[in-house]
C-alpha cells in the first residue's frame, strides 16, 4: 500500500512545532526545514549564470541549469527547451498569451471556463477586450459552464463553443474552489477536433492547462496527457521562493515571441542596430536575471518530496540524481492517497453538520484535496475568523473564482475553504471539522448569543 509516515514526514516543518492547524494548503503550503538550510547554504557561492568567468558563477549556473532538468523531469518533458520559469502561475499563463497575442486573427477566439481562478480568465478577457481592439482585431473569448450540482465541467457546452476559428482553450485541471478535475483527455480531443489553422500548418487548437491544484498532488506527464503549455507555481509545492513554471511544446517555444526582452534572453553577442538574435531556449524566455537560488532551491523541493515519502531513505535531496519516472509515479501515487483519505475524512464529518454546504463533487476521488463550503447564517468571512480562534486556519472569500462562484447564484460571491497538503494528518482534518461542528452548534443553540 502507498502510504508514508506523516509524523515522521511533519518532523522535518517547523509550523508543526506551534500547534497550528494549517488547512490553507490550496493558496500556500509551508516550507520544509531543509529547503530553508539549502538556501542560506547556497549564499556564500552565489554568483550570476551564463556570462561570469568565475568559479563561483560556474557553479551556480551548473545548479541553476540542473534545476530546469530536474524540473522537466518531473514533468516528463522531452528537456529543459521546454521549461519557462517565472514568479507564479499568473505569470506562465500571461507568458503564454502576450507570446500568442500576434499570431490572434482578426474573428478568432480563444475558450476558457467558468471552473477558472482568474488567473486564467482575466488575461484573456483583456487581451480580447482592452489589447487586441486598439489594434483593429476583435477576437471573442467564450466560457464554458459547469453542472452546478456536481462542479463537473459541461463539455457537450465546451464542445459547442470549439470551433474553427478557435486558437487556444485554456482549461483548469483542478478548480480551487470546487476542487473539480476536468476530463483534460477529453478537452485534448476536443480541441483536436477544432480544424483551426495554426501558423505551423496543424489544424487544432491549442490547449493551456491551469495546474495549480493538479500538479501538488499528481504524477504529471506532458507528454501523456498531450497539452501544449502546462502552468504551475512552486509556492504550493513546499517551496515559496517565487517560483512558477511554464511548459511548452519546444516547437512553440521556438516559433512565438518571449514575453520579456532583454538580458539573457538575447544571444550571445547577437545585439546590432539593424538585428536582434535571440537566445537559445529555455534562456529565450528568461529575461534579465531571474531568480536564480529561487529556481534552484524549488527544483530541488521535488527531490525532498520523494524522499519525505519514500518508505526507505531514497537520498535524492541536494543531488542531481535523475528522478526515474517510476519513482516521480510511486511518490506522488503517495501524497495522492494519503491527501485523498484526508479530504474524503473531512466530506464524512462536514455533511454530518445541519446548515452546512458542500460545494463540488461528492467523491474525494473526484476532487482536489480541498472542501469549499457555506453554512446557514453564517457569511464566509466570519466563518474563518471563528475558525481561527479555535486554532484551524481556513480561507474564506471567492479564492479569485469568481466566475465560478457567480454561477452558484452566491451572494456575496465567497465560500469558506479547507485544503490539505503532504502534512496534513487525520487529527488535523478531526479538529477542523471540530471546530466547525462546534460553530455550527453554537449557531443552533437557544443560548447563543
Amino acid at each position: 500500500m502507498n502510504t508514508f509516515d506523516v509524523q515522521r514526514l511533519r518532523w522535518h516543518f517547523d509550523f508543526a512545532r506551534t500547534g497550528r492547524v494549517v488547512t490553507n494548503n490550496a493558496a500556500s503550503t509551508q516550507p520544509p526545514r531543509e529547503l530553508v538550510e539549502l538556501y542560506r547554504s547556497l549564499i556564500p557561492w552565489y554568483e550570476n549564470v551564463h556570462r561570469g568567468q568565475s568559479a563561483a558563477s560556474r557553479y551556480t549556473t551548473e545548479l541553476f541549469e540542473l534545476a530546469y532538468d530536474t524540473i522537466a523531469g518531473w514533468l516528463n518533458a522531452p528537456g529543459r527547451g521546454s521549461i519557462v520559469t517565472c514568479r507564479n502561475t499568473t505569470e506562465a499563463i500571461n507568458t503564454v498569451m502576450y507570446s500568442l497575442l500576434t499570431e490572434f486573427r482578426d474573428g478568432d477566439n480563444v475558450v476558457t471556463t467558468a471552473l477558472e481562478h482568474n488567473s486564467n480568465f482575466v488575461p484573456w478577457y483583456a487581451m480580447c477586450r482592452e489589447i487586441l481592439p486598439r489594434f483593429g482585431r476583435h477576437v471573442e473569448y467564450r466560457v464554458a459552464r459547469f453542472d452546478p450540482v456536481t462542479g463537473q465541467l459541461d463539455l457537450e457546452h465546451l464542445a459547442s463553443l470549439v470551433d474553427a476559428r478557435t486558437k487556444l482553450v485554456a482549461c483548469t485541471g483542478a478548480s480551487n474552489f470546487l476542487g473539480t478535475r476536468p476530463d483534460l483527455a477529453a478537452v485534448r480531443r476536443i480541441t483536436l477536433a477544432s480544424g483551426y489553422r495554426q501558423p505551423d500548418g496543424d489544424h487544432r487548437s491549442l490547449l493551456l492547462v491551469d495546474g495549480a491544484q493538479l500538479v501538488p498532488t499528481a504524477a504529471i506527464d506532458v507528454r501523456a496527457l498531450g497539452v501544449d503549455y502546462l502552468a504551475f507555481s512552486f509556492h504550493k509545492l513546499m517551496a515559496p521562493f517565487g517560483v512558477g513554471v511554464l511548459y511548452g511544446r519546444e516547437e512553440l517555444l521556438n516559433t512565438t515571441r518571449p514575453f520579456l526582452y532583454g538580458g539573457d534572453m538575447v544571444a550571445e553577442q547577437g545585439v546590432t542596430a539593424e538585428h536582434v538574435r535571440y537566445n537559445r531556449l529555455p534562456w529565450k524566455y528568461a529575461a534579465g536575471t531571474p531568480n536564480i537560488l529561487g529556481v534552484i532551491v524549488s527544483a530541488q523541493a521535488l527531490r525532498l518530496l520523494v524522499d519525505l515519502v519514500a518508505p526507505e531513505p531514497a537520498g535524492y535531496f541536494g543531488t542531481g540524481r535523475p528522478l526515474g519516472r517510476a519513482t516521480i509515479e510511486r511518490a506522488m501515487d503517495r501524497v495522492a492517497a494519503h491527501t485523498r483519505a484526508l479530504t474524503g475524512r473531512a466530506l464524512d464529518a462536514v455533511r454530518e453538520i445541519d446548515g452546512l454546504k458542500v460545494f463540488g463533487p461528492e467523491s474525494a476521488a473526484d476532487r482536489a484535496p480541498l472542501i469549499s463550503f457555506g453554512l446557514s447564517g453564517w457569511s464566509p468571512m466570519r466563518l474563518a475568523e471563528e475558525l481561527d480562534r479555535r486554532g484551524v486556519e481556513s480561507r474564506a472569500g471567492c479564492h479569485c473564482a469568481t466566475l465560478a462562484h457567480r454561477a452558484l447564484g452566491l451572494d456575496p460571491p465567497a465560500s469558506c475553504r479547507l485544503s490539505f497538503a503532504v502534512y496534513n494528518t487525520a487529527g488535523d482534518v478531526d479538529r477542523a471539522t471540530g471546530a466547525l461542528r462546534e460553530i455550527a452548534a453554537r449557531r443552533l443553540s437557544p443560548a447563543a448569543g
